[in-house]
């Protein structure tokens, strides 16, 4: 292929105003959030911060021919710090490389990326999400410059057409309309559903058996608990999830404990499932090498295409991957999908139905799911295409400031 090179990198921060009352109790969008004068609220279940708007961070990479890839950073909260990464620390980086559209030009330039700032301790949070939207639009460019899919120049085989999904989050003010919401979703195909720990222990497992009771034995249900379990607590936890077959668990303790989350996986049967608090194998390293993640969750918006790819080849038959999406807008979810079209580990991928309407607004075609499977975009790169005017349109737009 002949060298191209890359001209520039455009970063938009996107804030869209939204129902948080409707979305709560869903992926991004998990619990009930404190009264407040800022955008972004305490969660009233568990120590963190959430958005009352939807939020991301599109990247836009161009070559001196023109040509033009679209990725994507994990920005489910301030994505103009990602934005600025992209704009003062990548751009010095990356425009004006040589690109010939290989994968090897794409992991070269992610590595690039990494080195800017790893001396100085700048290897997780904010700085790899930039450089996972960075990386998602080479990757991008990679495949459009070739004619062909990401999938195509990940995998060694004929990448596959469809994705299974499970239902992230059932919305509801009781769990009789929780299980209503689940019964609709059974109606059209879905078989798995993940909760969230949004409300008291007993609520959950009542909702648990009460989704088995109307469901029937082959219903799968996965917890996540949001982080908030002690080493205490989550073994007792986990022995309920067991009692009831849970598909897994997931995030049950903080993210910095791998010796706990060791000891919790050693004393229950319930697979522990993680992967999205962390971007890269380096930060995986001390759960990969104790066993104790069944389920890995790696979010592309974070890892990127390059490092994402590199964690499914490490871990081979280990650990299945099952792809987190949560707040994403077009680029991000279609990039979860051409990794896991490509990946003979990845058999599961995460749905919202919310989060899919509002990233095909902003598409040229829209993503598509049949019943309870993703169809994979069969266009070259990424398969999908923004509306650069929309999304130029209302970059910006919302702006995260004290309430009056």
């Amino acid at each position: 292929m002949p060298l191209d090179r890359i001209a520039s990198i455009e970063a938009f921060s996107i804030r869209l105003p939204r129902d948080a009352a409707a979305v709560t109790g869903t992926a991004g969008s998990p619990t009930t959030l404190a009264a407040g004068g800022f955008d972004y609220r305490w969660s009233e279940t568990n120590s963190t911060l959430y958005s009352l708007n939807f939020e991301a961070a599109l990247v836009r990479v161009t070559l001196e021919s023109g040509l033009a890839g679209w990725g994507e950073a994990q920005a489910p909260l301030a994505p103009d710090v990602a934005c600025l990464i992209v704009e003062q620390l990548l751009r010095p980086a990356v425009e004006g490389q040589d690109f010939d559209g290989s994968p090897g030009a794409v992991r070269s330039l992610w590595n690039r990326m990494y080195s800017a700032m790893r001396v100085r301790g700048q290897t997780g949070g904010f700085m790899l999400d930039a450089i996972a939207g960075v990386d998602i639009a080479l990757w991008d460019l990679a495949g459009k410059s070739r004619g062909t899919s990401v999938a195509d120049l990940l995998s060694s085989s004929a990448p596959r057409s469809r994705i299974p999904c499970y239902l992230s989050g059932l919305p509801g003010a009781t769990n009789a309309e929780r299980v209503e919401r689940a019964r609709e979703a059974w109606g059209t195909g879905f078989r798995i559903f993940k909760l969230f720990y949004d409300r008291t222990e007993d609520e959950l497992f009542d909702l648990i058996d009460r989704l088995r009771e109307a469901l029937g034995p082959d219903v799968s249900i996965a917890v996540d608990a949001l982080w908030r379990l002690d080493e205490t607590s989550a073994r007792n936890f986990g022995k309920k999830l067991d009692e009831r077959g849970a598909l897994w668990l997931e995030c049950p303790l903080a993210p910095e404990s791998p010796a706990g989350h060791a000891d919790l996986a050693a004393g229950i049967r319930t697979p522990i499932a993680l992967g999205e608090s962390y971007r890269t194998r380096y930060e995986l390293a001390p759960f990969l090498a104790s066993g104790c993640v069944r389920w890995l969750q790696p979010d592309i918006g974070r890892w990127g295409i390059t490092e994402a790819a590199e964690l499914a080849r490490d871990t081979g038959a280990g650990a299945r991957i099952v792809p987190h999406i949560s707040i994403a807008m077009g680029p991000q979810i279609a990039a979860a999908l051409q990794f896991a079209a490509s990946s003979s580990n990845v058999g599961l991928a995460e749905y919202n139905p919310v989060v899919f309407t509002v990233a095909n607004r902003y598409l040229d075609r829209p993503l598509e799911i049949d019943g309870a499977e993703y169809l994979v975009p069969d266009g070259p790169g990424l398969g999908v295409e923004l509306d650069e005017s929309a999304v130029r349109a209302v970059a910006g737009r919302v702006n995260v400031t004290r309430l009056s």
